[in-house]
């Protein structure tokens, strides 16, 4: 069948659906669209006019969600799909596995807990930036570089870092060296080597901001 074309006016709508059976539905739907037409084929103004398109004779379609037709709910159709009115939803509240090493908290260390391994902290490496792992003494550390604009830019670095370090009770090595560099050390000295505590740690102290710190760029003419 050939797309219907069919004028009606705002005050036409909405219509309402849900409260005619199948064959009162089909036909209050044809008797609200040819009465909008006929107020409206008179008209000599388009503008007025708002245009909808329905294609074949069936019109529910254009008006979205509709209650079940009688043989569809004696067939059991909501049986066979997803979102039933009894389905069980859950709110699952993230663990600290799905948690990103920023989000999380630090616990306290058991000076009996062995260190973090080396390929273990090679893989919690890839979960913070700027850090790398040193052998220093016989355990390994974590150390972050920063070249800063001046000696005042450092001081606030530090400043910054204690900050962030003073609300996890972890606090990293802090070292301003040369006018403007500054260097971070975190290791976990109970046990000798890393703890999730560093990483943990280094990974808040990625989230400070520090572009208004940096050097300035030179910008050529």
């Amino acid at each position: 069948m050939a797309a219907s074309r069919l004028f009606f006016s705002s005050s036409t709508l909405p219509i309402s659906l849900s409260s005619l059976s199948t064959s009162q539905t089909q036909n209050r739907t044809n008797l609200t669209f040819t009465h909008a037409f006929s107020e409206l084929a008179p008209a000599t103004g388009k503008r007025r006019r708002q245009l909808a398109h329905a294609s074949g004779g069936d019109l529910l379609g254009d008006f979205g969600a509709r209650d079940p037709f009688a043989a569809e709910i004696e067939s059991n159709f909501a049986e066979k799909v997803l979102g039933n009115v009894d389905t069980e939803h859950k709110i699952l509240i993230p663990n600290a596995s799905s948690l990103s090493l920023a989000q999380q908290e630090c616990t306290p260390v058991s000076p009996y807990q062995p260190p973090i391994s080396e390929d273990d902290a090679q893989t919690f490496l890839r979960k913070v930036v700027g850090w790398r792992l040193v052998d220093d003494e016989g355990g390994l550390k974590l150390q972050c570089l920063w070249k800063l604009r001046d000696f005042k830019c450092g001081v606030e670095l530090i400043n910054r870092i204690y900050r962030v370090a003073e609300t996890t009770g972890h606090y990293p090595n802090l070292h301003l060296e040369q006018p403007n560099q500054v260097r971070a050390e975190l290791w976990t000295a109970s046990i000798g080597g890393l703890s999730m505590n560093d990483f943990i740690v280094a990974a808040k102290i990625d989230e400070i901001k520090i572009l208004d710190l940096l050097p300035k760029k030179r910008v050529w003419a």
